[in-house]
């Protein structure tokens, strides 16, 4: 299943590696801001309501 790499196989694993762990920073930076940014509303919408 793997395709065969020859003598680059070190060079575009990590490649690969670094590329997953980026995406995987880059969603949970994502849904971070996105709870920080819905409770930062709710508290502002409280605030109205008050």
């Amino acid at each position: 299943m793997m395709p065969e790499l020859g003598k680059y196989a070190t060079e575009v694993l990590a490649a690969y590696g670094a590329s997953l762990i980026l995406l995987v920073g880059l969603v949970a930076l994502t849904l971070r801001k996105g709870r920080r940014a819905r409770a930062e509303l709710a508290r502002i919408e409280a605030q109205k309501d008050a």
